[in-house]
């Protein structure tokens, strides 16, 4: 009986896979493999990890509020007395990709730069040339330790300054204790926020009004408020979370004119004394008196 009489078929032998091949090569034109070559060759590009570092809208916190079940701003002391207020003061954040220990592939920075949302640059104008996971992390810990530390500083600093007028006692200050965190979030910019928050939560004016207000910038010694990077994206994650205003640094104003997202209102401001006048404005509704970010 001959093999294919029962509905078999014999296997193709390599001769017959060779010639079939040599019939669909023949049956192609040359442009057609150099357009599956290209294809590949992208493919493979776009695998590959990339030099750049794509960033977007990073989460907000409220730094009147809790993080993972603790208060943000913590204040102890033999006499002294925190208030609650109905309102948030957000910081705002930028989430990185492509810094070191977060690397990320040419796809994603394709992706970033067809995306309004996301900015996308070289590594080396974010981080120095050759810094490792480690040191990434232990420069935006020790950033954002100091900004806290800065910030718990010359917020009882100005409380002391401004006790009478706040309705204070400031002998009741001398044995504050401030402690500050929030976990998952590096460097400065939150400076100024926590400023706030401190003040804030120290005097017994509700001063936000019950508003979502948020607002960046490092703050230093004598209450400068400091230009920052990423505030187009913050402004967006301010936005999405809630905020209805926005306190940015006068250094920053070049960045935020043109930028301001649809039902967010900016607010310039260059020291502590500004941001904090702004606030209780803000919270008065009497904010539409001041000053916008110009070009």
């Amino acid at each position: 009986m001959k093999p294919n009489d029962c509905g078999f078929h014999p296997l193709p032998t390599l001769l017959d896979m060779f010639a079939r091949f040599r019939k669909y090569i023949a049956g192609r034109s040359p442009r057609y493999f150099a357009g599956a070559l290209a294809v590949i060759v992208g493919v493979v590009v776009l695998l590959l990890p990339s030099p750049y570092v794509i960033e977007m809208p990073g989460p907000t916190q409220d730094v009147l509020g809790k993080a993972d079940g603790s208060d943000v701003i913590v204040v102890s002391g033999d006499g002294v007395t925190t208030y609650k207020d109905s309102g948030k003061l957000l910081l705002v954040t930028v989430s990185a990709s492509g810094v070191p220990g977060y690397p990320i592939i040419n796809a994603q920075a394709v992706w970033g730069w067809a995306n309004p949302h996301v900015e996308v640059m070289p590594r080396e104008a974010v981080v120095p040339i050759g810094q490792t996971a480690d040191e990434y992390q232990r420069k935006v810990d020790k950033d954002m330790s100091g900004s806290q530390g800065k910030a718990s500083e010359v917020g009882l600093q100005y409380v002391e300054q401004h006790a009478s007028e706040l309705g204070l006692d400031a002998g009741s200050l001398k044995n504050a204790n401030v402690e500050m965190h929030v976990d998952k979030i590096g460097g400065p910019s939150a400076g100024m926020m926590y400023t706030l928050g401190l003040i804030d939560k120290l005097t017994p004016a509700k001063e936000s009004g019950g508003k979502t207000i948020a607002g960046t910038g490092t703050i230093n010694a004598k209450g400068k408020v400091g230009k920052i990077g990423g505030i187009r994206l913050k402004m967006l994650g301010a936005k999405r979370d809630g905020a209805t205003w926005f306190l940015a640094p006068e250094g920053n104003c070049g960045e935020v004119v043109g930028h301001v997202p649809q039902g967010l209102r900016d607010v310039r401001v260059a020291t502590l004394e500004e941001a904090y006048q702004a606030l209780v404005s803000i919270g008065k509704g009497q904010g539409e008196q001041l000053p916008h970010c110009a070009a």
